[in-house]
């Protein structure tokens, strides 16, 4: 079963005063390229998104964007130790500064400590606060990362169905090549018996066996057979993929290549307008099951 490299999930949440929008959208790429956006402020949840989406796909540039808010009325302040004993430490050096230089100055209260900056903080900074919001946020991740392989999936069978009816049709156009290469060679047997009647009557002194050996040369040169063959082995080879349990994109574009390859051989040895007919619909068909397969993980 095949995964197609399009898909979208979303999900929302909330957590005490704290709303979220997680997003993640995917396209086709040639590597795994993930584009994570994640708040800073949560401590270790982008780490924890990459090492998640890597393990579950192997292809697709994949963005995943997180939006996070907090409520107005919500918002607590809140002391930050460190930064008071510096402010307290600071005054009582301008104090012994002043009363060393004979200076005599008011004694701060505790509103003017508090309007030092830093001193006060909000409360969504907290530590603690964040602990329990990162794991709501990590499950919810598992939930997005599980709903988007799904629509992956859902993406991929669709579009294994499509894949698959190309290469039903190949393998049907190479039944007729095989077809049309044996009507083919009467007709060609027949053309190069003309040929040759009409060379050794114009020209003298034509060696018989040597005319042959060329004649029989280029009928080799023109045989299609192994081209048949390898359109037939190929068929086979895209059929396993496509059951495979495994990311199975780049192999079955590379599988196109050398179907393509085959169809333009085809085309240059026809020497028949039926053949060079069947050879031009591979050739167009190919080129439809390429760009399917671009989406392909």
């Amino acid at each position: 079963m095949i995964r197609s490299m399009t898909a979208y999930a979303s999900r929302t949440g909330q957590l005490g005063p704290h709303s979220w929008a997680w997003e993640m959208r995917g396209v086709n790429a040639r590597g795994l390229d993930l584009r994570v956006r994640i708040p800073d402020w949560l401590d270790g949840l982008e780490s924890k998104a990459r090492a998640a989406m890597g393990k579950a796909m192997a292809r697709g540039n994949v963005t995943l964007n997180l939006r996070i808010t907090r409520e107005e009325g919500a918002q607590t302040m809140q002391i930050d130790p460190a930064q008071l004993d510096v402010v307290l430490a600071a005054l009582d050096t301008v104090q012994e500064r002043a009363f060393a230089m004979g200076v005599t100055l008011a004694q701060p209260n505790a509103a003017d400590v508090l309007g030092q900056k830093c001193v006060m903080v909000q409360g969504s900074a907290a530590a603690d606060d964040n602990t329990a919001l990162i794991a709501a946020l990590s499950g919810d991740l598992d939930a997005l990362i599980t709903d988007f392989v799904a629509m992956r999936a859902a993406e991929g069978a669709a579009l294994g169905k499509v894949v698959q009816a190309q290469i039903d049709q190949i393998a049907t156009l190479t039944a007729q090549a095989t077809t049309a290469a044996k009507d083919r060679k009467s007709a060609q047997q027949q053309a190069l018996t003309d040929a040759m009647a009409r060379v050794l009557q114009d020209v003298a002194d034509v060696d018989p066996d040597r005319l042959a050996q060329e004649l029989a040369l280029l009928a080799v040169k023109s045989d299609i057979t192994e081209e048949i063959d390898r359109l037939s082995v190929h068929v086979t080879a895209a059929n396993a993929l496509l059951n495979s349990a495994e990311p199975v994109g780049r192999k079955l574009d590379f599988l196109s290549q050398e179907f393509n390859r085959e169809a333009n051989t085809l085309c240059s040895k026809a020497g028949a307008a039926a053949l060079t007919a069947i050879g031009l619909d591979l050739k167009a068909v190919i080129d439809q099951m390429r760009e399917q397969i671009q989406n392909v993980e």
